[in-house]
């Protein structure tokens, strides 16, 4: 109830908080932020939240244009670099921003709207991905899912498609396809990506998931891990490090990257839990959830993979 209060306190006198700093920093809020904040996501977070702050009709007709051009996955290439002119010279308009004066001002701001629509744009394209089922009738998808199993079992042969071969990488059963089906191709593609770029620390994962006490289905758990990654790029929680790790616009691979990071982490977590069975899998995968949320909510936030070699 007092935060309620006393936000809306704060909502009515921010006008004139921001009027006062104005006048005495001859500089508006906008300005103030891109000046005073730490590019990445100190920055590009406290801009986004100002501008969805704005009361001037011009800013928020700017809001809804940049958020459809992005829904659209139009938030790209040269129109990218046209759009992005123009919101820069809307805002520097409304704000009364002489570039000649402040031309870092522009550089900044570019900066925050890549971050902030290419962030909206991401989530599209993810969608995308989470939305397209598996089709075994579809070559591309075949030779995706056969590639996984060379990368994860590069000495042994499939013996067919349909084969209990598939649960020695932690599929449930004897075809993979029915397992993809609550994240569609965006599951196939994040263990893919990871087994691509990161031979080793995926392979050190797999290794793990075969622990006679510990063990684990590999695929099935970076398949919900892929869930996780999905609703924390969807729910806003990740952006703080797409945007400290994203120079430009946040492209899917800051996603992969992402998940990556997720899926050695949760091993490690999953380990170091020591759990009695599988039966402990939703608590620990809760627990983790939790520890990584509380590492996102702070926006200094950037998650990299710390290989390290162990006997376990």
């Amino acid at each position: 109830m007092f935060r309620s209060l006393l936000g809306i306190i704060l909502w009515y006198l921010r006008p004139l908080m921001k009027w006062f700093l104005r006048k005495t920093t001859r500089l508006c809020e906008l300005q103030r932020l891109c000046y005073g904040e730490k590019a990445g996501a100190p920055r590009s977070l406290r801009v986004e939240n100002s501008l969805l702050q704005s009361r001037s009709g011009d800013i928020k007709n700017l809001i809804v244009f940049l958020d459809r051009i992005s829904d659209g996955r139009k938030f790209i290439g040269t129109n990218k670099d046209s759009i992005t002119h123009y919101a820069i010279h809307t805002v520097l308009r409304v704000k009364k921003i002489n570039p000649q004066i402040h031309p870092q001002f522009g550089i900044s701001f570019a900066k925050c709207i890549e971050h902030i629509w290419g962030y909206r744009q991401l989530i599209q394209e993810v969608e995308v991905l989470r939305t397209t089922p598996y089709d075994a009738n579809n070559e591309s998808h075949e030779t995706k899912l056969l590639t996984l199993w060379e990368l994860m079992m590069p000495s042994v042969q499939l013996e067919s498609r349909v084969t209990k071969q598939w649960q020695d990488i932690g599929f449930q059963g004897d075809d993979p396809k029915t397992d993809f089906r609550g994240m569609g191709l965006l599951g196939l593609e994040n263990l893919l990506y990871f087994a691509q770029e990161y031979p080793g620390p995926a392979s050190h994962v797999l290794s793990h998931s075969h622990h006679p006490q510990y063990g684990y289905a590999f695929a099935v758990v970076g398949i919900n891990l892929t869930s996780m990654a999905y609703h924390m790029l969807k729910d806003g929680s990740a952006k703080s490090h797409v945007y400290n790790v994203s120079q430009g616009l946040p492209t899917i691979k800051v996603f992969h990257h992402f998940y990556c990071y997720l899926f050695y982490e949760f091993d490690r977590f999953w380990i170091e839990a020591k759990p009695r069975n599988v039966m402990d899998f939703s608590h620990i995968r809760e627990k983790f959830e939790n520890t990584i949320r509380l590492s996102l909510s702070k926006p200094a936030s950037v998650f990299r993979i710390n290989i390290s070699i162990d006997n376990i």
